[in-house]
């Protein structure tokens, strides 16, 4: 799986699989690669070269919109510049994820309660979210990605703008929803959370290449071996 920026090649024939329910910390130097592969992934960015499954979905320059939009219904995004509509509440940047999908008004806001409470957020549901600390927009940016139990979640240095504290706590519910089934691929710079986490699989990209990984088969993987996979890169 190969993508350029003109003459720039931002990844080069970066090659992985994981089985549903792994987790998986992309590392690297700012510049790696990482928003590039997690973009392509999200199919906001189209494949150039190689080929890659995820959830399912095939991606490809032939993805269409409509396939697009139903691939982001099982693969949610933690951006690092988080998308929030700031001019509407918490609870209405959270619910809007589920309200998209068509679900009845109980089960939003039984969801939305739910994860917000989780992540801190209960006492400021109905906060704009242009009023809050970048820490709290990462925050409802999280809470929006989780809200809906993807099948797949991005995740785009998540922690980058909390405290130590806040972001162990983070952490714990990522780990939460890999324990009911979701994959899980999160970008980090964070030494300290990679040190937590001795055991899920780490990818390192440098100049957007596949420079180490910690589990057999990673840079080699071919189709045989992850026929039954969730996701074939």
């Amino acid at each position: 799986m190969s993508y350029s920026f003109g003459p720039l090649w931002a990844l080069k024939d970066v090659t992985f699989a994981l089985a549903k329910g792994e987790f998986l910390f992309l590392s690297g130097p700012s510049g790696a690669g990482k928003t590039t592969l997690l973009r392509t992934l999200y199919g906001a960015l189209p494949l150039q070269r190689g080929e890659a499954r995820i959830a399912g979905f095939t991606l490809g320059s032939k993805l269409s919109a409509r396939q697009i939009a139903l691939l982001r219904r099982d693969v949610s995004v933690v951006f690092q510049d988080f998308k929030i509509l700031p001019d509407r509440t918490v609870w209405a940047n959270i619910a809007l994820a589920l309200e998209v999908r068509g679900l009845g008004r109980v089960h939003v806001e039984r969801r939305v309660r739910a994860v917000s409470k989780a992540l801190g957020l209960d006492g400021r549901l109905h906060t704009l979210a242009g009023e809050l600390s970048g820490g709290e927009q990462q925050r409802v940016a999280v809470a929006r990605s989780f809200v809906v139990n993807p099948r797949v979640l991005l995740a785009d240095e998540p922690t980058g703008n909390l405290d130590p504290d806040l972001s162990l706590r983070l952490m714990d519910l990522f780990m939460q929803f890999q324990a009911y089934g979701t994959t899980i691929i999160f970008a980090t710079h964070s030494h300290e959370l990679l040190r937590r986490h001795p055991t899920a699989r780490l990818l390192r990209l440098e100049d957007g290449m596949v420079t180490y990984a910690n589990w057999p088969g990673a840079i080699l993987a071919r189709r045989a071996e992850y026929e039954d996979k969730e996701m074939i890169l």
